[in-house]
């Protein structure tokens, strides 16, 4: 242990002596592990963020959305559902409860200012399930009941972000199509600003506003009885809605998906774009690792008498493979330090901009312990390994030659 004590602090004060060409060094390091700190904190607070929306979404609810649409629901796709599946859904066992919702493109008016946004209609006598799916929730007012009519639920965005010159408020009057509509309510954020631009109402009020959708329904939610298996349930709709769409498994025009099934799909999403990123920040840390390699050398190469002095008190091979290794490893940690440093600020700028500015309160970071720790080490590591080579060119310096080097 004192030994190792008086590898580190030989190595410390080699560091010291060139202060300038160490922090050059650790430039390529710290600007690397920055980067990696950064994707992987965002990573892992998505990640808990959206296994935190699914959690309140429940395991007892799954979604039948048609094939074919270019970009989501109300995007015009070929396929769709009508009231027909619906009643064939509901007979099928096991179904304790469904909503549905349909969406369009709108021209919304409002004292001479035109925008455009998405509406979506919604059956009012299935509120409590669609509120529950779709995380809806009034900040001011009330959401839409049974019987509401030309009324409105409106995005936390027209009140917050002034997606109009003025906040839109409870009581005030949107124009949609052409047809005037009251604010029934100011919805919370939903942490995205597509969805937190949404304008909500009732499908006959839909209906009447969007015409050519006809008895177009874009999404289905169905809840299963309580303790009920999901996925038997979902093989039983699957199969009653073949029969009355007339298709098979080769010919099927919809798609259903339970909680386990979107989160797994995510999950790989998330982990293709991570591992994407921090391949490019894999990069970043090999240069870092080659300008340790090269200062490491350089620095062997000056110091031939002062390896040749310690051989000659009696140093080891192996006490010369630790102080150069060592020293490279401190490099690398310094620069680590930096890295996570840089990466804490960014990261946490980053979610201010984006809850603050953006609304995307999904965006979070997650900065665990064990995060910074195995941050540390894998830089200290990296160093290490970066200074293995120059470390062995320096045990490989003869004492006699090493002394008589000018």
């Amino acid at each position: 242990m004192d030994k190792l004590k008086q590898y580190f602090k030989i190595s410390l004060r080699n560091l010291k002596r060139k202060r300038l060409r160490s922090w050059l060094t650790m430039i390529g390091i710290f600007i690397s592990i920055a980067t990696i700190f950064v994707l992987i904190s965002l990573s892992l607070g998505l990640d808990t963020s959206i296994k935190e929306q699914f959690k309140k979404l429940g395991s007892d609810k799954f979604f039948i959305d048609p094939r074919g649409q270019l970009a989501g629901p109300g995007t015009g796709g070929a396929v769709t559902f009508t009231e027909k599946d619906i009643r064939t859904i509901e007979k099928v066992s096991g179904v304790k409860d469904l909503s549905y919702f349909v969406m369009g493109s709108a021209k919304i008016e409002k004292d001479d200012q035109v925008r455009y946004a998405n509406v979506v209609g919604i059956p009012l006598d299935r509120t409590n399930l669609w509120a529950e799916t779709g995380f809806i929730d009034a900040e001011f007012g009330k959401i839409l009941k049974k019987g509401d009519s030309g009324k409105i639920d409106i995005g936390s965005q027209y009140y917050h972000n002034d997606v109009f010159e003025d906040s839109v408020m409870v009581g005030d009057k949107i124009v949609i199509q052409g047809k005037s509509f009251k604010v029934k309510s100011n919805l919370k954020t939903l942490g995205n600003p597509t969805d937190d631009k949404v304008i909500y109402m009732s499908v006959k009020d839909f209906r009447e506003t969007f015409p050519d959708k006809g008895e177009d329904i874009d999404q289905i939610t169905v809840q299963v009885n309580e303790g009920a298996d999901i996925n038997r349930i979902a093989e039983k709709v699957k199969k009653k809605l073949d029969d009355v769409r007339d298709v098979d498994e080769d010919s099927r025009d919809y798609r259903i998906s339970t909680p386990e099934e979107l989160l797994a799909t995510i999950g790989n999403i998330l982990n293709i774009i991570a591992g994407f990123l921090l391949g490019v920040a894999g990069i970043s840390l090999l240069v870092g690792g080659i300008g340790i390699t090269n200062t490491m050398y350089t620095s062997v190469l000056e110091r031939r008498k002062e390896i040749g002095i310690l051989k000659s008190v009696g140093a080891k091979n192996s006490d010369v493979l630790a102080i150069f290794t060592i020293e490279a490893g401190l490099l690398g940690l310094v620069g680590g330090i930096i890295g996570v440093i840089i990466g804490i600020i960014f990261s946490k700028g980053l979610e201010f901009i984006a809850v603050n500015m953006l609304a995307a309160s999904i965006l979070q970071v997650s900065m665990p312990l064990y995060l910074i720790v195995g941050v540390l080490l894998f830089s200290f590591l990296v160093g290490c390994f970066s200074g293995l080579w120059p470390s062995w060119q320096a045990v490989k310096v003869s004492p006699v030659d090493a002394l008589r080097y000018e």
